[in-house]
């Protein structure tokens, strides 16, 4: 009952503010160490996944929309301060290790749906024994067309009675092998997959409806956002590379002002926003930005 009633007063001082709660922390200034500075820059990732698998809890540090509102006021005010740019080098750090965080839990998940040693070895023998069979078979063939050739009937016959079964041999073989595909590793017989934004198990058998659940839930949105943050960071940090827009409309001047890199400058940026322009396509191209966007 304890832990509850802490996650509840802290929700309702994110909510409310310390004032209201009757904090005595009701003085923070924006600067304080208690104060959450990735609530103050942007989003918050405790509050992003409230009652999902990955339920942070409440964040232990203040969420005041006075503070933030200060703290924007400030930044406004005076941009070229450097405590607000190491505000936000720490924000786009935390967002990152949140992320990445998740791809790694992704990659153990597509661990552990790979086939066991065991598997990968009966897979193995099962293809090598039907191309034996296989080449029995026409061995087999080869040799009645010779008995026929000679007319010895009954042993053509006998030879393919051996055919047949052979060919029923292998039909078990390949029933066999394209079982143990379709239930081996982790996956089961579900044939379970792994969502490359959030790591959740989806099943190529779930309907459409479960499927538009899983995209337009907490968890998954939760976690596209700050995937979108990261390609907003790197937007950002390209933008500054190339300086301020030009007031000059041409010419050498041009470059001298901020304008856009030239030569192999301009190729790299070039090379980074087509990079992550190209993983946002990729989460489109799976159906995660249409569902919910």
């Amino acid at each position: 009952m304890g832990r509850l009633a802490e996650m509840q007063r802290k929700l309702l001082e994110q909510m409310m503010g310390p004032e209201a709660m009757g904090v005595s922390n009701a003085n923070l200034h924006w600067s304080d160490e208690k104060v959450c500075r990735n609530f103050l820059c942007g989003t918050c990732p405790h509050t992003l996944f409230t009652n999902t698998k990955m339920d942070l809890g409440a964040c232990p540090k203040s969420h005041t929309e006075r503070l933030k509102t200060e703290f924007l006021a400030a930044r406004e005010a005076n941009p070229s301060d450097p405590l607000f740019a190491r505000f936000q080098t720490e924000y786009e750090s935390n967002i990152f290790a949140f992320v990445d965080e998740c791809d790694r839990r992704i990659r153990a998940a597509h661990r552990r749906l790979e086939k066991t040693p065991e598997e990968n070895a009966k897979t193995t023998n099962l293809m090598r024994e039907i191309a034996e069979i296989e080449l029995a078979i026409q061995g087999g063939t080869e040799k009645i067309e010779t008995l026929g050739e000679q007319g010895k009937v009954e042993e053509s016959m006998r030879e393919m009675a051996a055919i047949e079964a052979l060919k029923s041999e292998k039909a078990d073989k390949e029933r066999e092998l394209q079982q143990l595909t379709d239930t081996s590793g982790a996956s089961g017989h579900q044939k379970l997959r792994v969502c490359d934004v959030c790591g959740a198990y989806l099943s190529v058998l779930d309907s459409d409806r479960r499927l538009a659940d899983h995209f337009g839930g907490k968890m998954h949105l939760g976690y596209h956002e700050l995937r979108n943050m990261l390609i907003k960071f790197k937007e950002d940090r390209d933008k500054r590379k190339m300086g301020p827009p030009s007031s000059v409309p041409s010419g050498d001047g041009a470059a001298a002002a901020g304008g856009p890199p030239r030569g192999g400058e301009r190729g790299e940026y070039r090379s980074s926003r087509d990079e992550y322009r190209e993983r946002d396509r990729g989460y489109a191209d799976r159906g995660y930005s249409s569902r919910h966007e």
